[in-house]
């Protein structure tokens, strides 16, 4: 008799099985992904590179941008002198650019030898890294604005797509520094989020992910935003939310990345260990997701959902709650279906059956997965279905149940019997079953 499982490792086997998915469709995309200074200043970079080295490993192409804020700002204290920022940009005087010079040299440094350490003491031990840096950014002067001379103070011109690609086919981790170079040789300071979405727009990244203090972009009550449309960040941005500067950079950029080229682009907790891993390869993250696509999506079934309904309904099946259904039947009837589809993984679904000479419509096999429930993904299947009913001059839904009753009592179903639905309907009732009917009147 083979071992009984503990509940460690069946949380871990459901893990690694819900995570197969994404290992498989990110094996040769390309990411690009930005982080501050900050990261090396509070040593928090050592366990980031054990998770790019595990992606290098599964074949995701990186981009690695880098921030150096703090470390410029500690030169300019030692020579009594500070960054200036006018209308929120920076001006970039001689003594500025020397310590950001010397800033974007020593963080490359140092994140160059860690990632030649071979990630000792992790699960990585041993890979290689090969890293590669260079003057793959060029920029021009942001020049006078409003009056101010913003000195060396630049933005992206162009990043070299072709250089880049090159060196990714080759299996190695590209290095950004906020620097960029002019066709005359000048040196521009500039913002390490401009360059990460230049890069990813520029690349068309398959995703841009911004790591910053805080879980993401959270609303006025600090509650994680989870899923976001360009329009809906450019409405937070324009609104009255109290975003924190670095969290409106996040979202400028994320927005400016989606509308240009980038599928997805993700904001998540820098302090968070593993937040990188967590964003990636669990259905749910743990950050922000800025998308064009809707991560979430309830549509008409078709005949490519038909696994995942099977897969959905089944434990119900087995638990009597539902009607057992072949996949033959489903895939005669899957025009009748409707399903709420989560990042490609089917998370609910319902089916209509209309009677339209009785102006009866019949709400069956109506299922939501466990991890999802009492979110209200059955009241909206419920109302796209009323509201369907409604367009084909559906007048009155019922439904048939055995454990469910008290949900669709909350609802307005009212207890019905049996003669009071279509003929076709009595017919092929069971009695084994004893189902009861509940009806709901639609106005």
């Amino acid at each position: 008799m083979a071992p009984k499982a503990t509940p460690t490792d069946t949380d871990f086997v459901r893990w690694f099985r819900d995570s197969s998915p994404y290992i498989n469709a990110f094996r040769g995309k390309v990411f690009v992904i930005a982080f501050g200074g900050e990261m090396l200043a509070d040593e928090q970079f050592a366990p980031l590179v054990h998770d790019l080295a595990l992606l290098n490993s599964l074949g995701v192409k990186l981009v690695l941008v880098h921030g150096t804020r703090p470390q410029i700002e500690t030169c300019l204290k030692s020579r009594d002198a500070e960054l200036i920022y006018v209308n929120g940009l920076r001006v970039t005087d001689a003594t500025a650019l020397h310590c950001v010079k010397q800033a974007a040299g020593s963080v490359r440094v140092d994140i160059e030898a860690l990632l030649s350490m071979g990630v000792a003491n992790s699960p990585m031990a041993g890979a290689r890294i090969r890293l590669v840096s260079g003057n793959f950014v060029t920029a021009q002067p942001l020049g006078v604005r409003d009056g101010v001379d913003y000195g060396h103070t630049g933005e992206v011109r162009r990043v070299d797509r072709d250089a880049i690609r090159q060196h990714l086919d080759n299996n190695d981790l590209i290095l950004l520094s906020p620097i960029g170079y002019s066709p005359t040789g000048e040196v521009f300071n500039l913002s390490a989020e401009d360059v990460a979405t230049a890069a990813a727009s520029q690349l068309q990244a398959d995703k841009l992910i911004l790591l910053i203090d805080g879980k993401g972009i959270t609303d006025n009550r600090k509650r994680l935003l989870r899923e976001l449309t360009p329009d809906n960040a450019e409405t937070l941005l324009s609104g009255s939310n109290k975003l924190t500067p670095e969290q409106q950079q996040a979202l400028r950029s994320a927005t400016h990345a989606c509308r240009h080229e980038v599928k997805r682009a993700h904001i998540i907790n820098r302090h968070t260990d593993g937040a990188l891993l967590l964003e990636l390869f669990t259905r749910d993250g743990c950050g922000t997701l800025v998308s064009n696509d809707p991560y979430e999506d309830l549509r008409r079934a078709t005949i490519d959902d038909i696994g995942g309904i099977l897969e959905l309904i089944k434990p119900l099946e087995t638990d009597d709650i539902l009607v057992r259904r072949s996949r033959e039947r489903l895939e005669t009837e899957v025009e009748h279906f409707t399903v709420v589809e989560r990042d490609g993984m089917i998370i609910g679904c319902a089916a209509l059956y209309p009677f339209i000479d009785e102006r009866v419509g019949e709400l069956a096999c109506l299922a939501v997965h466990p991890d999802y429930r009492n979110q209200g993904r059955g009241d909206a299947l419920l109302q796209y279905l009323e509201k369907t009913c409604r367009q084909l001059g559906v007048r009155q839904l019922f439904v048939l149940t055995t454990r469910t009753a008290h949900w669709f009592r909350e609802r307005g179903f009212r207890s019905g019997d049996i003669k009071s639905l279509p003929v076709k309907r009595q017919q092929l009732y069971n009695y084994q079953r004893q189902s009861k009917v509940f009806i709901k009147e639609l106005h």
